[in-house]
């Protein structure tokens, strides 16, 4: 880490229809609105880490985009997003290659996101 630091992280998307997604993010998902700035909506995953979406009137380029949400209890979220009838593209399962157990889903705007619990030893959220 450099020696000036940053405080949190925020990753932003567009989306056209704010709306859908702060029900999603906020409905389904759960997570907190840290702020609302009107055309855009910034999300808390994490105590430093958050993800956030502005309006925009073009069509949303989502090709390419995942993004990923790390916990210890995928299935626990499997069973959520499948009961709030979220289309899930990939079921709960083991990736030997990166030591990870890991779900795929969509949100309202076709990003692609990801559930994943890291099973290497090497991974820590710690500094």
């Amino acid at each position: 880490m450099s020696e000036l630091g940053f405080d949190a992280g925020i990753a932003f998307c567009a989306t056209t229809d704010l709306e859908a997604t702060s029900a999603f993010y906020e409905g389904v998902l759960g997570l907190p609105l840290v702020l609302d700035q009107g055309q855009c909506r910034i999300y808390r995953l994490s105590p430093s880490c958050h993800v956030g979406f502005c309006l925009r009137e073009e069509p949303v380029d989502t090709d390419g985009v995942v993004l990923t949400f790390v916990t210890d209890d995928v299935d626990a979220w499997f069973t959520r997003l499948s009961e709030a009838g979220v289309p899930v593209e990939k079921e709960p399962q083991s990736n030997e290659e990166y030591q990870i157990y890991h779900l795929y889903a969509r949100d309202p705007n076709g990003y692609l996101f990801e559930i994943q619990r890291f099973d290497d030893p090497r991974w820590s959220t710690e500094d």
